[in-house]
């Protein structure tokens, strides 16, 4: 089982950018698919982007797509997420998951490691 620690929110102004980190531990995590969700206050957890194990396939929600980038480095057993041009509705606890497939899923269900998350507040 993959553990993960995120880093790297914060509170930024919207238009702002941020960069978070997914660190893992253990060999599995570079023969895993990873993903990013958050949750805001009150409200389910979404997705937000995935990646597949090879890094050369991506995917993200219609809300983020063209400001965030996901990423990793399997060599540093890493996983990135590059936000830009941040909005308060993007206001959250970011988590990062993996799963023991090659594939990614938009599903939370799917994933069965998790971070503990880490908090991004954008202010208007």
């Amino acid at each position: 089982q993959v553990q993960l620690v995120e880093s790297g929110g914060g509170l930024v102004q919207a238009g702002g950018s941020l960069r978070l980190s997914c660190a893992a531990s253990g060999r599995t995590f570079s023969s895993s698919a990873m993903g990013w969700f958050r949750q805001a206050p009150g409200k389910e957890r979404e997705f937000v982007a995935a990646i597949t194990w090879s890094g050369g396939i991506t995917g993200y929600s219609d809300s983020v797509k063209g400001r965030f980038t996901i990423s990793r480095d399997n060599a540093k057993n890493t996983g990135y997420l590059q936000m830009t041009n941040l909005k308060p509705e993007d206001t959250a606890v970011y988590y990062c998951a993996a799963r023991r497939e090659p594939g990614y899923s938009t599903w939370s269900g799917g994933y069965t490691g998790w971070g503990q998350g880490t908090q991004v507040t954008v202010s208007s």
